[in-house]
């Protein structure tokens, strides 16, 4: 490719500095080394925010995304096709884009007409379902792959099913620093005649620090001038989450093991030319990592590639670099074996050396400008494959194609109906109705949303989500009656219980809460307390005779149990549970009826939906068959001869040979169609799902059967019902939440439904 036209604009993707972030400080040095390997091309990029008040960036940044605003994902694809970028090369790794998995990337790589190269900073041997869906698209929708070690390729091959020819293997690049003795540097430190280890980069959990203190007063003993110097800041998330408790606990442990004035701390985020001065001064680098799957480690790359001798547990990269006796590999956890590898080259000066030469020779492959000049071969090779099968301008345009235009995720309706006690019920107009109080099931609704809303990623328009998540869980817990095992539905505005026990629909509502913030929730608080409430309120569920609050348990059931796969007690509920719905349809369903009772009532899509996610998980064949049976009727039932969505009436509902009720329509059934229809659309790959879905969400927007949406734009509440004439002008938390746990099932789905799954059956 050497003789092939070098891009005239590379536009580069990712974190940049000054955020702080090992993502970020790739992408500056490998725009800065491209530019200079290839001055007649100009480089570019789009600077990923993690914060709303964003960074001063440098003039090499001519684009910004907010994190967690997928707008901001088609407005940067926007300005990538219309400056006519020649090729785009995203650095990826799953944490620093917004959605499910990171999955907000795809709404711009769908969208850009120019030759994408993806460098992959994680590749995932045991991918979860979402990182599955999201890592297969990026596969499809990148020109070429770069990988740093040879064990990401082989992944991407056995778990992916990429060729090798469409994947580079490039080092990680490095600073070109000189061979030299270490002492040279430890002047300027204060550390002369000492033996200097070294950590570095930002501090957190994962990186096994201590377990290198725990080693420390073993190396000390056998040499007296060691010194441990722990370079770096504290992840600003971490710090934003739990402050400094981690490098605090670490400062303690040096102190409880005797070693404190053997470790140094220097709590910053260095310059480049700083970290120079301290790899210089290094005697043995440490990295004792705990998680195996580290495909890619920058600190490491800098360090080895200075010559210097390293002492590692042997995650991914660890294990390619430090092969054939350039470098000491040991157990993870394991502090003596930590302390036998820094003293066998303490030990043996001769071996320090010769260990340090090796590293030097083959980072040599690895130093910037090697590194950019194999990364615009591979542009090249993008741009050559993309000529020789182009994408076609205009065709991905149409509004058939282009992603659905969901609304804007606007909540102030919800933040007003809340109080510290929970989510009132009801409201006149617009306003909360404090005179009917509370209940469980609102409060369920509201705690699931969000939950997805926080798994989403949404900036929504409050301070503190998980503060208003804390009260709606908070009040699940104060439903639960400790005597009975049951849960109370109904609290007066004064917070007196109106009841010992509520109906079993709001109880099993209450574990479907409770199962989804055990199953997915990133507060470990919140987490516990509802594996605690959730497993306390399913002792009494095989009692219950509701069909609905059958379906319902098992909706929680099955978020349970993405956290907790194979819990015994909760396995067996499931499998009852998903047996009597099986035998309802089996009793009642004919040809002309193929339901589960002889009326099709209130949240109806919700019997087949369990069924559907029973048949998938359990896995129940014959489950899936009738989930997915029951609610194509059930489809067929609820779509007029227009076109669009009209559910069951609650004003008489529809009965086995009698008409069925048009009015009053109910925003909860909506939601539960949209639901339902979205999990066969996962179950199996067939888009007339995701049609159905749209149908159902657009009733909402105004497709229904007076032409006037229920879903009031100004302030994100959502009419109560469609009457025959009117819609109601009363927003109570119901019909609210119905409408935003549908709109953030549309958002979880949108990616889904332009790469579908596999079938299932």
């Amino acid at each position: 490719m050497t003789n092939a036209t070098l891009p005239d604009r590379i536009a580069f993707l990712g974190g940049y500095l000054p955020r702080l972030c090992g993502i970020a400080t790739f992408t500056h040095d490998l725009c800065e080394a491209v530019a200079e390997a290839s001055p007649a091309s100009e480089c570019y990029t789009g600077a990923m925010n993690d914060r709303a008040e964003a960074y001063d960036y440098p003039p090499r940044v001519r684009f910004e995304l907010d994190q967690k605003d997928l707008d901001s994902y088609r407005r940067a694809a926007d300005f990538l096709n219309f400056n006519n970028a020649d090729v785009l090369c995203v650095q990826h790794e799953f944490g620093i884009y917004g959605g499910p998995a990171g999955s907000h990337l795809l709404a711009l790589l769908k969208e850009v007409r120019m030759p994408v190269v993806t460098t992959l900073h994680t590749v995932l041997r045991d991918p979860n379902a979402a990182q599955r869906m999201v890592m297969e698209e990026l596969v499809r929708r990148s020109d070429r792959l770069v990988v740093m070690a040879q064990k990401g390729a082989e992944i991407l091959r056995e778990t992916y099913g990429v060729p090798d020819a469409k994947v580079d293997l490039i080092p990680h690049g490095i600073p070109d620093l000189p061979f030299i003795d270490s002492n040279f540097y430890k002047v300027q430190f204060g550390v002369e005649g000492r033996m200097v280890l070294l950590t570095f980069g930002l501090l957190g959990p994962g990186k096994g620090i201590e377990y290198a203190i725990e080693a420390l007063p073993e190396i000390v003993k056998r040499h007296p001038n060691v010194v441990y110097l722990i370079l770096g800041a504290t992840h600003p998330h971490l710090v934003a989450r739990d402050g400094e408790n981690y490098r605090l606990g670490l400062e303690r442990l040096a102190e409880a093991r005797g070693v404190k004035e053997h470790v140094i701390f220097y709590n910053r985020f260095v310059s480049l030319e700083d970290l120079k001065e301290f790899i210089g001064a290094t005697d043995v680098y440490l990295t004792p990592y705990l998680n195996e799957a580290q495909i890619t480690s920058g600190t490491l790359a800098y360090v080895f590639g200075a010559g210097k001798a390293v002492v590692s547990t042997p995650y991914w990269h660890a294990q390619e670099l430090l092969a054939d006796g350039r470098g000491i590999l040991v157990p993870f956890r394991d502090p003596h074996a930590i302390a036998e590898g820094v003293c066998t080259f303490l030990d043996d000066p001769v071996r320090l050396l010769l260990t340090r030469a090796k590293a030097y020779k083959l980072g040599r492959d690895m130093i910037w400008p090697s590194v950019a000049q194999r990364y615009i071969e591979s542009f090249q090779q993008a741009r050559a494959d993309r000529k020789a099968t182009p994408r076609k301008a205009f065709a991905e345009w149409t509004l058939a194609s282009r992603p659905y235009d969901l609304p804007p995720l606007r909540l102030n309706h919800i933040v007003r109906m809340s109080d510290g006690t929970g989510i009132f019920q009801h409201a006149t107009f617009n306003v909360p109705n404090f005179h009917e109080g509370y209940c469980t099931d609102d409060n369920a609704r509201a705690l699931i949303l969000c939950i997805l809303l926080d798994e989403l990623g949404g900036r929504p328009p409050w301070e503190n989500l998980d503060h208003l998540a804390t009260s709606y869980l908070a009040f699940l817990s104060a439903a639960l009656n400790q005597k009975t095992g049951r849960f109370r539905n109904f609290m007066s505005h004064g917070r007196q219980w109106l009841e010992d026990s509520g109906s079993e629909d709001s109880h099993a509502r209450a574990l479907w809460a409770l199962g989804t913030s055990a199953g997915r929730s990133r507060n470990e608080g919140h987490q516990r307390l509802s594996v605690q409430l959730f497993e306390r309120g399913l002792s009494v569920v095989e009692s219950f005779t509701s069909p609905r609050a059958w379906a319902f348990t098992l909706l929680g059931i099955h978020e349970y149990l993405r956290r907790f796969p194979g819990h015994p007690r909760v396995t067996t509920v499931c499998g009852a549970l998903t047996g009597r719905l099986v035998n309802l349809w089996k009793a009642c369903a004919t040809d002309d009826w193929p339901w589960f009772e002889p009326i099709a009532s209130y949240d109806n899509a919700r019997l087949s939906q369990a069924l559907i996610l029973s048949g998938q998980w359990m896995p129940h064949p014959e489950a899936l068959e009738i989930g997915l049976k029951s609610l194509g009727w059930l489809a067929s039932l609820q779509k007029t001869q227009a076109g669009h969505f009209r559910p069951i009436g609650s004003n008489g509902f529809c009965e086995r040979g009698g008409a069925r009720a048009d009015f009053d329509q109910q925003p909860v059934e909506a939601q539960a169609m949209i639901s339902a229809c979205l999990e066969a659309f996962r179950a199996t790959g067939d888009a007339s799902w995701s049609r159905e879905a749209k149908r159902a969400f657009e009733w909402f927007l105004g497709r229904n059967d007076l032409g006037l949406p229920l879903y009031d734009s100004n302030n994100g509440g959502c009419s109560d019902g469609l009457h025959q004439d009117r819609i109601s002008e009363n927003q109570g938390a119901e019909s609210t939440l119905a409408f935003h746990l549908s709109l953030a099932e549309m958002n979880f789905a949108e990616h889904l439904i332009s790469h579908p799954p596999s079938a299932a059956i």
